[in-house]
Formats: structure tokens, sequence, C-alpha cells
């Protein structure tokens, strides 16, 4: 874990950083760079909603080929689907020499962009969303963040993916930077949003609510239940690890945790998550996102329509109902 004392922020100095996307990643990772005194462009398309935003923050707006043309390092801050195309209409202006840096590892690790040869390839990924990562700039602290490398035409992209890094604040103390690889990022990151926080936890959310509904529990108390409690578990983890969680909790729920936890996490569900490991690993995951943006995003639509229209949902709206207007969500 490399910290401050550890990283050296001269391979940056007098550098120009352009950043393409001013979305979560990109206005977080813009000001945060800024801050650190490093001249930061943000590339946008003519007429981009985020423009405004951008300006308003003191930041140089230029079209993406603009902002590019001189730049040392260029983060191709858009969404994943997005990048092989921007890629295409920057590649043009990018010097000889330059430094793509990229905040996931997916376009590249499976080759959905192909970098000219001349080019620093970079990965500084912190491991959370971009807001967190502002918030916890500004408030002198910092982030852990993933660092790799997969092409060094220059001989200089560890120090300069890692000046960057300490530029966006990650060597501060309680964080640090990790070296990694493209791959390993990649993997472990769609690993997560498949199989654990993403895809798993919310699955087993809405099986437990609707279990609880079936059984006749009033919707409301199901939700509190099976949902508003996962913020508990998740404060109690980040403090105190899942071992501490566990001290926490009374007995009644840690001898219930013992006996329902290993019955539904049994082998078949190892089974499941190592088949899924395998084919995240291969390429077809990279080549469905492809797809599903270039239909305009059928099966995520649907399935946010049908989120949004959930038994579920209700009992979330009926609840933020009781609790009047203005008052905080619930957790």
């Amino acid at each position: 874990m490399l910290t401050d004392a550890d990283l050296d922020p001269s391979p940056l100095t007098g550098k120009i950083v352009a950043i393409v996307g001013f979305g979560n990643q990109g206005r977080a990772q813009a000001l945060n760079l800024r801050d650190s005194g490093v001249e930061v462009r943000i590339g946008l398309r003519p007429g981009s909603a985020r423009a405004e935003a951008a300006e308003a923050e003191r930041l140089t707006v230029l079209p993406p080929a603009e902002a590019v043309d001189g730049a040392d390092l260029i983060a191709l801050l858009a969404p994943d689907e997005h990048l092989p195309a921007i890629y295409r209409v920057v590649e043009s202006a990018l010097g000889k020499g330059a430094a793509l840096v990229f905040a996931h590892g997916l376009v590249v690790h499976y080759g959905l962009l192909a970098p000219r040869a001349d080019l620093d390839i970079l990965l500084v990924a912190p491991k959370g969303p971009g807001a967190a990562l502002r918030t916890l700039y500004v408030a002198g602290q910092g982030m852990v963040t993933l660092a790799a490398v997969a092409q060094d035409s220059s001989g200089s992209a560890w120090p300069l993916a890692l000046a960057y890094a300490r530029a966006l604040g990650s060597g501060r103390e309680g964080a640090g930077v990790l070296r990694s690889t493209f791959e390993a990022e990649t993997v472990s990151d769609l690993f997560n949003e498949a199989a654990v926080v993403w895809g798993a936890v919310p699955a087993i959310l809405e099986t437990g609510f609707e279990t609880l509904v079936e059984a006749g529990i009033d919707p409301k108390l199901a939700y509190l239940e099976c949902v508003s409690e996962l913020k508990l578990l998740a404060d109690l983890v980040e403090r105190r690890g899942i071992a501490g969680m566990r001290e926490a909790i009374s007995n009644t729920a840690e001898l219930g945790a013992l006996i329902g936890g290993r019955r539904l996490v049994d082998e078949r569900v190892r089974m499941r998550m190592r088949e899924l490991l395998v084919e995240l690993k291969g390429d077809g995951f990279a080549r469905t996102l492809e797809a599903e943006a270039a239909a305009g995003y059928p099966l995520l639509q649907e399935e946010r329509r049908l989120a949004r229209a959930s038994p579920l949902e209700k009992a979330r709206r009926s609840l933020l109902a009781l609790r009047g207007e203005g008052r905080a969500p619930l957790a």
C-alpha cells in the first residue's frame, strides 16, 4: 500500500491533463487534480449537458479533440461502452508518447479498444464512486486506488500513474495506492458487480422481501426488516470487519445468521460463483455490453421499468410517505 510518502508528484509537474467526460468520475478527478495544482482541460461534445456544470467549476471546456491536442495525459472517463468511439474521435489529436488513463480496465483488457503502440496506457481506478472520491479529498482524506500499466512506451508509465493517483488524493492517510494489473482490476470488479455487492445482495434483499410478503407480513415491515437494515450491516462491517460485526449483534441475530447463512450460501452457490468468474474472464460480458449499448439498452431499460413498479418499491414509497415530506430517505 503506497502512501504520499512513497509517491513522487514530480512526474505530473508541468503536465496538462485532458479529461474526456464530466460525469461521476470525470468531475471528481478533474476537481481533485486541479486542486492538487495540475492543469486540467475538459473534453465534451458540443451541446453536452455537462458543459455548464464544468464551466461553473471554472474549468476549461473544449470539444474532445481540441482538449486532447497538446495534452500529456488523457483520461477517458465516459461510460465503458462509449470509450472505443471516443478514442476513434480523439486518436489523431493524441500526441506521440502521450498517456491514456482509464478508471476501469474493461475496454483495454478485452480488446474493445486498441491504443496506438507509442502511447502509455495507465489504469488509475479509485475503489468507490466519484462523489465519495471528491468528498474525501475536500475533507483531507483519500480513497484506496488501484494502479496498473498495460503499455509502457515512454519507460516512465509507472511513475506517471502513481503521481496521477497521488494528485487524486489516493495516497493520503487512511487510503493508499495498490499496484495491480488491468486483468485483476477488471475481472474482480466485474465479479463483484455480477456476483456479490451489486448482483447477489440486491437479489437477496428482493427475494427476502417477497418471501415475507407471500407469508402475509405487511410489505412495509418486510421492507424494514429485509432492506433498511442493510445499512446497519454495512456500517458495522466498515467499522469492525465481518468478525467484529458478528460480535456486535445480539446472540439471537448471530445464531440465526450462522444457521441461515450456511444454509443459503452452500456449495451450489460457490460453484455458480466459480462458473460466473470463469465466464467473466472471457470476453462474453464485454461483447454483451457492446451489443446492449448498440441496441439502445433494451435489457437495462426493461429491468429498470420492472424495478420501479415492483411491490418492494411501492413499500418503500409508502414508508417515505408515512415519514412525511422533507424527511431523510430511509437507510
